[in-house]
């Protein structure tokens, strides 16, 4: 009675499926445990961004330019007795700023 070897999956890359038909049972257990254990904690990862990125595009005021971040506000500039709106954020240790609108008196 023989017994035949199992086929590896066809879209595992060559050298891959080379290195495991070299190696001891207990590696292949180890890599399997190993691979098991890697795989949950990218599917993981990649849960945690999609939700970041939907949390991020659900809380991104409509009017915010894309090359300002989410967490950007709004502050309010007198410049030559004039007001304007500009949006403002930190990035590292600067202090970013970009033009929104004027200030309506009415407000």
């Amino acid at each position: 009675m023989s017994y035949e070897p199992p086929t590896p999956p066809a879209n595992l890359p060559t050298e891959i499926v080379n290195m495991l038909n070299e190696s001891e049972p207990e590696q292949l257990r180890d890599v399997a445990t190993y691979a098991e254990a890697l795989a949950e904690h990218k599917e993981r990862e990649a849960r945690l961004e999609e939700s970041a990125d939907q949390e991020e595009v659900e809380e991104r005021p409509d009017d915010l330019p894309d090359d300002v971040p989410a967490r950007a506000t709004i502050t309010i500039k007198e410049i030559n007795d004039n007001r304007y709106y500009y949006w403002q954020w930190r990035e590292g240790d600067q202090i970013k700023s970009k033009y929104k609108s004027p200030v309506n008196p009415d407000e």
